[in-house]
C-alpha cells in the first residue's frame, strides 16, 4: 500500500461505511482481498441499476438473498442489510461494490441512499442496538464501495453530506461517509 494514509478499511468493522473512489485504486483490491481471506463475501452491482429505486431494491434482494417479505422501501432495506448472516456474509462480512457510480452524481436519491447504507452498515458493524444494549449476535462487517470511472470523488462530498445524519470527508482521491455518531449513538 502507498505511504498515503488511507482513511478506511473495508476489511474491518470500522467506520466509515461508505467510500467513493477511483476504479482501479489498489487499496480497494487489497482490502477486499483481506476480507475474502477471512471468509467474507464481495457482491457487485451496477450503479445504473440504482437510478430507479425499484430496480435497486430488486438488485439488493436478488444478490443478497433478502427474504420474500422484503418491503422494497428504505426502512426495509436497512433492516435486511442489518440482518445479513451466514452464506451471504461468510459469517464475517460483506463489501458491496457499486461499479460505474459516476451516473449517481445527479441522482435525486443519492443522499438518501448513502444515508440508508450508512445506517444499515453501522447497525451491522456495531455490538450494541440503538438503545445501547448489547446485541444477541456477532458484529458483521459491512461496507459499500462506489467505484468512479471519471468523476473525481470530491464532487460527491456535498451531494451526500447530510447535517445531523451523515458526515462526509474528502481524503485524497476518496470521499468517505459515516453516520454522525453524536446524533445516532449518543450512548457511545
Amino acid at each position: 500500500m502507498s505511504a498515503e494514509k488511507i482513511p478506511f478499511d473495508v476489511s474491518l468493522p470500522v467506520t466509515p461505511w461508505v467510500v467513493f473512489g477511483p476504479r482501479g485504486a489498489p487499496v480497494f483490491g487489497e482490502q477486499i482481498a483481506a476480507l475474502e481471506a477471512k471468509g467474507g463475501r464481495v457482491y457487485h452491482f451496477q450503479a445504473v441499476d440504482f437510478l430507479d429505486r425499484g430496480t435497486m431494491f430488486a438488485e439488493f434482494a436478488a444478490k443478497l438473498g433478502f427474504p420474500a417479505y422484503f418491503g422494497r422501501n428504505w426502512p426495509a432495506l436497512v433492516d435486511c442489510l442489518d440482518d445479513l448472516h451466514g452464506d451471504v456474509t461468510g459469517g464475517v462480512g460483506v463489501v458491496c461494490v457499486i461499479h460505474g457510480a459516476d451516473v449517481l452524481l445527479d441522482s435525486e436519491d443519492l443522499r438518501d441512499l448513502v444515508s440508508i447504507l450508512c445506517l444499515a452498515a453501522d447497525r451491522a458493524n456495531t455490538e450494541f442496538d440503538l438503545d445501547g444494549d448489547p446485541r444477541d449476535r456477532p458484529v458483521v462487517i459491512e461496507h459499500f464501495v462506489f467505484l468512479l470511472d471519471e468523476v473525481p470523488a470530491r464532487e460527491f462530498a456535498d451531494r451526500i453530506d447530510e447535517p445531523e445524519n451523515v458526515i462526509s470527508s474528502i481524503e485524497g482521491n476518496f470521499v468517505t461517509a459515516a453516520l454522525d455518531l453524536e446524533a445516532w449513538r449518543p450512548y457511545s
